[in-house]
C-alpha cells in the first residue's frame, strides 16, 4: 500500500478530504468560483484598474523569484510566528477587501471564522460587510482594521472608528495611503456597478444562473458598508451609505495625520500602500510599527511596480527600524516564502480568500487557510528553512528588483 501523504487527502477524512480533492490549489478555486457566482461579482474581484496590467505584473514578478533548494538537514517544520506580541500559526493573513460580500454574501463573517480557525491575522476593511465589532467577536485578537480617512469635521468619523477598534479589542490599525483618488475600474463600469446601482436584465440573468450565490444572498441580505451605517443622516439604505462614502471617504492620509493617529492609538500601527523607500522613511518618522508594501492588488495604477520588486529597496532603507509586510498577488504558500526571503515578516492575500468562499461556500475560507499553511510548510522545507526565521538566509534569484539609486 502506498504511503499516505504528509499533508494531502490521504491524511484527512470526510469533508476536509473532499475539499482538498475539489480544490487543491488557488487555481482550482478561481475556476470553480467563476462558475458559481454572477459574472459582475467575479469581475469585481478579478479586475484591476486600466487594462489589468498591474494585476498581471504582480503575478509575473512573483513567479520570477526563484528559490534554490537546500538539503541534508532534517528538522521539524515550524510555521508559527509572533507578530506584535501575538502568536499566529502561520505568517500569512487575510488582506482587506472592500465590498467583500459582492462575490460571496456574508463573506466578512466567514473570513472572521477562517481567521479564528487558522489562527491568522485578518485585516477587516472599513468598507466590509460586517462591523469591526462583529468581526472582533469572532476573530478576537486576530482582528486588524484597515482604515480609510473621513477628513470632514477634523476626522470625526476616522477617529471614532479608531475608538471603536480600541473598545472592540482590535490588535492593529492599518492606515491606507494608496487610494488618493478613485481609480477607473473598467469591468465595473461595463457591468454598471455604480452608485446608485440599478439591476439590468443582464445582471438579473447572471444572478438567476448562479443559484449558490443567490441562496447566500437570501440568507445574508444585500451587501452593505456595515461600519459606516451609523454615520449617515437618515435611514442607512445602501444608496445613502454608498453616497456618503463617495462624498466623504478619502483613501489616503498625510504623514501628519499618521503621526496624530500614532498619538491616539496605543496598539500596533501600520501604513498600507508604500512602494518607495522615501515614503517608508516618512512612515518610520511618523511612528509606524509596520509597513504593508502593496500596490492595492493592481487596482489603483497600472504603472505601479509590483511590491515584490520594491521590497528589497524598502528593506534596505528602513534597516530593521519597522516591520515589513506584503500583499498584492500572493496566492500560495510558495509566494509567501518568496516574499519573506526578500524581507517581508508576513504576507497577506485577499482575492484568494474571496475565491475560496465563492468556490466552496462559507467554509471555503477555512479550507484555504489550511491549504496555504500546508503549502507554506512544504515550500519552506524545500528552501532549506525549517521556520520563518530561517527564510532570510535562503538562496534566491530576484531578477526584477527595483533600483532606486543612491
Amino acid at each position: 500500500m502506498a504511503a499516505k501523504s504528509a499533508w494531502g487527502p490521504g491524511s484527512k477524512s470526510g469533508r476536509a478530504a473532499r475539499l482538498t480533492y475539489a480544490a487543491p490549489t488557488y487555481e482550482f478555486l478561481e475556476k470553480r468560483a467563476r462558475r458559481r457566482v454572477p459574472g459582475f461579482a467575479f469581475d469585481f474581484v478579478q479586475g484591476g484598474t486600466g487594462a489589468d496590467w498591474g494585476v498581471d505584473e504582480n503575478r509575473r514578478v512573483l513567479d520570477a523569484v526563484q528559490i534554490v533548494p537546500r538539503y541534508g538537514e532534517l528538522e521539524k517544520v515550524e510555521t508559527g510566528v509572533e507578530i506584535y506580541g501575538r502568536r499566529y500559526d502561520v505568517p500569512i493573513g487575510i488582506a482587506p477587501t472592500g465590498m467583500d460580500a459582492l462575490i460571496w454574501p456574508g463573506s466578512t463573517m466567514a473570513l472572521a471564522k477562517a481567521a479564528a480557525h487558522g489562527n491568522i491575522p485578518y485585516i477587516t476593511g472599513t468598507l466590509a460587510n460586517s462591523t469591526l465589532e462583529e468581526v472582533a467577536e469572532v476573530a478576537g485578537g486576530n482582528t486588524w482594521l484597515q482604515l480609510y480617512g473621513f477628513p470632514r469635521e477634523d476626522h470625526r468619523v476616522t477617529f471614532d472608528l479608531i475608538a471603536r477598534a480600541k473598545t472592540a479589542g482590535v490588535s492593529a490599525i492599518v492606515a491606507t495611503l494608496d487610494a488618493p483618488v478613485r481609480a477607473k475600474r473598467p469591468r465595473d463600469l461595463h457591468n454598471r456597478l455604480v452608485v446608485p446601482f440599478r439591476p439590468t436584465p443582464r445582471t438579473v440573468w447572471q444572478v438567476a444562473t448562479a443559484p449558490h450565490w443567490a441562496l447566500a444572498l437570501l440568507r445574508n441580505g444585500m451587501p452593505r458598508f456595515a461600519n459606516i451605517d451609523r454615520y449617515v443622516d437618515g435611514r442607512p439604505t445602501l444608496d445613502n451609505v454608498a453616497g456618503f462614502v463617495q462624498r466623504e471617504l478619502k483613501g489616503t492620509f498625510s504623514w501628519e495625520e499618521i503621526a496624530r493617529m500614532r498619538r491616539e492609538w496605543d496598539g500596533a500601527l501600520l501604513v498600507k500602500g508604500v512602494l518607495h523607500p522615501d515614503d517608508a522613511e516618512e512612515a518610520v518618522k511618523a511612528g509606524a510599527d509596520g509597513i504593508l508594501v502593496s500596490n492595492h492588488g493592481g487596482r489603483q495604477s497600472d504603472a505601479a511596480p509590483s511590491p515584490v520588486d520594491v521590497l528589497p529597496g524598502i528593506r534596505d532603507r528602513v534597516d530593521g527600524r519597522t516591520d515589513l509586510f506584503l500583499d498584492s498577488g500572493v496566492r500560495s504558500g510558495l509566494d509567501a516564502v518568496r516574499a519573506m526571503a526578500l524581507g517581508a515578516r508576513a504576507v497577506f492575500c485577499g482575492r484568494a480568500y474571496l475565491y475560496a468562499l465563492a468556490a466552496l461556500g462559507d467554509g471555503g475560507g477555512a479550507h484555504f487557510a489550511d491549504l496555504i499553511r500546508e503549502e507554506f510548510a512544504v515550500a519552506m522545507a524545500q528552501s532549506g528553512a525549517w521556520s520563518p526565521a530561517g527564510l532570510g538566509d535562503v538562496t534566491f534569484r530576484h531578477p526584477g528588483a527595483f533600483d532606486f539609486g543612491a
